[in-house]
């Protein structure tokens, strides 16, 4: 699918550890540091009105502060509105993946890089499929987990959802930390994806983690 706008060589990014944007879907933010502020104030002056999102790697900083992962995901601001008080309510849609290149120097407050869309194409098209999906084992296994959480769901909703759909928005949403996140950002198709899902799922169960979130 063809986008309206150019993808630019250069993206202002916003490393928030755990924070998981993937392709075409949806990742709500809450913008109140005076930096994002700026960011998204500049990102809703070009056409494109990108910002990525990457995380940071643990434990490791450079001049401009955490080293970031080198795959992130650029977000276009759809959705937007104002508090009172200046602050932010935004929606991410997500566009592509992209490859940090290296960080820009400048004078803006937020970080910028040089971003790489090249290998990312399939990302820019229609909605995946996974042909071998067993939506049946996934909700078997979700059930196990979020009984062990105590989480609660609308498990009408995630029966009704499509493949892409459900799969990207158990990856965003549950409470993994930064390096799961990552590969399931990385993973090359939606099927790896659902495959690294059911995986991190199954480690948790085994006492492998011990997150909890609350899914509405």
């Amino acid at each position: 699918m063809a986008q309206p706008f150019d993808l630019p060589d250069v993206i202002p990014v916003f490393p928030l550890p755990g924070a998981l944007l993937l392709p075409r879907a949806r990742l709500p933010l809450h913008i109140f540091e005076p930096r994002y502020l700026a960011m998204l104030d500049d990102a809703l002056k070009v056409p494109d009105r990108l910002i990525g999102m990457v995380q940071p790697v643990k434990g490791r900083e450079t001049p401009h502060g955490p080293a970031l992962q080198q795959i992130g995901c650029a977000g276009r601001v759809t959705q937007f509105s104002e508090t009172e008080d200046g602050r932010y309510l935004i929606t991410l849609t997500g566009v592509s993946r992209f490859r940090v290149l290296d960080e820009i120097e400048g004078f803006t407050p937020y970080r910028r890089v040089r971003a790489s869309w090249d290998g990312f194409d399939r990302d820019r098209g229609g909605e995946e499929g996974d042909k071998g999906f067993d939506r049946a084992a996934l909700m078997k296994l979700l059930e196990r987990y979020f009984d062990a959480r105590s989480l609660r769901t609308d498990w009408d909703s995630l029966q009704e959802a499509d493949d892409e759909l459900l799969v990207n928005s158990l990856s965003m949403l549950l409470d993994f930390d930064t390096e799961d996140k990552q590969a399931l950002l990385e993973a090359p198709c939606l099927t790896t994806r659902r495959e690294t899902l059911m995986g991190l799922l199954e480690f948790a169960l085994r006492g492998g983690g011990d997150g909890e979130e609350v899914m509405q």
